[in-house]
């Protein structure tokens, strides 16, 4: 299975049953950044991807397992298009709490990064008009006197422009602000306002759809802004920074490494030589009698 630009591998646990949907059958669990991955080693096309956005509680509790018997079972219980979906990994390898710990961690680790992913209002960015930092984050440009178009007077604030994300805040009032990630934008244009020209950001349909306008003058300045952003956002995209960091002790091998590839048949064709069974039967018949012949003598 593919990973997507920015996706890491940060655990690989054989001997893992997908006690729930195929019970019996032994596999692999791929640990990521975003998701779990699991597939049969005896069929691989049989697998599937839980991806933690998804994932609304992980818990450990007995199943009854065709492998082991009765064991300790992660249970993860997910949603999607309103409809939920329960997902129970047993691990075959007795004694191995890395399956619990492995998968536990690093959801918890996405949980607590969702400021890298997710459109934020009024939120705790700001600290004596400084930006926090998130880890990994590196700012590039702030641009003071940005207008957000939000309201019928606008709002006066100020402008951070970072390598994951774009941050404005208003001057008079820190906490009125919006973090809005490289990850959830859809567009970046300069469109006609009634106040002018503005720089216009449109997030995706996951966070809702916002249309967020910003008035940045005078024009040459909202047009290097914009490229600038658009320069980001295409760097970002081609290399997203997820903000899920989490290291094993023993690092895992490559997903190259682990592809498993369909075996061929172990058949051995022999060469096409044809065999006279009458001819052969002949033979063992004339011998026969000439040895019949002999002993009567």
């Amino acid at each position: 299975m593919k990973t997507r630009p920015g996706e890491v591998l940060i655990d690989c646990l054989d001997s893992i049953e997908d006690t729930k949907g195929n019970n019996g059958d032994r596999g692999r669990l791929l640990v990521t950044n975003l998701r779990i991955i699991w597939h049969s080693l005896a069929l691989p096309r049989v697998n599937l991807s839980v991806g933690y956005n998804s994932v609304i509680n992980i818990t450990t509790r007995t199943a009854n397992s065709k492998l082991r018997g009765q064991t300790e079972a992660l249970y993860i219980l997910t949603k999607s298009n309103n409809t939920r979906f329960e997902f129970i990994f047993t691990s075959v390898v007795p004694g191995s709490p890395r399956l619990f710990t492995s998968v536990i961690a690093v959801h918890r680790a996405y949980e607590t990064s969702k400021m890298y992913r997710d459109l934020k209002l009024r939120a705790a960015l700001i600290h004596n008009k400084h930006l926090r930092l998130l880890p990994q984050e590196q700012l590039y440009n702030k641009i003071n006197g940005v207008w957000n178009l939000s309201s019928d007077q606008g709002n006066l604030g100020t402008f951070f422009i970072t390598n994951v994300r774009i941050v404005w805040h208003a001057n008079m009032n820190e906490s009125f602000n919006v973090s809005i990630p490289y990850l959830q934008i859809r567009s970046i244009k300069i469109r006609d306002s009634k106040f002018g020209l503005a720089l216009v950001i449109e997030s995706s349909q996951q966070t809702g759809g916002y249309v967020l306008g910003f008035k940045i003058d005078p024009l040459d300045k909202l047009q290097d802004v914009v490229k600038e952003i658009n320069s980001l956002h295409k760097v970002y995209s081609a290399s997203p920074i997820f903000g899920v960091d989490y290291e094993m002790e023993e690092k895992p091998q490559p997903l190259e490494e682990l592809t498993v590839e369909q075996p061929a048949d172990d058949v051995e064709i022999e060469p096409d030589e044809q065999t006279d069974a009458f001819t052969v039967s002949v033979d063992l018949w004339s011998g026969a009698l000439c040895l019949l012949v002999t002993l009567s003598k």
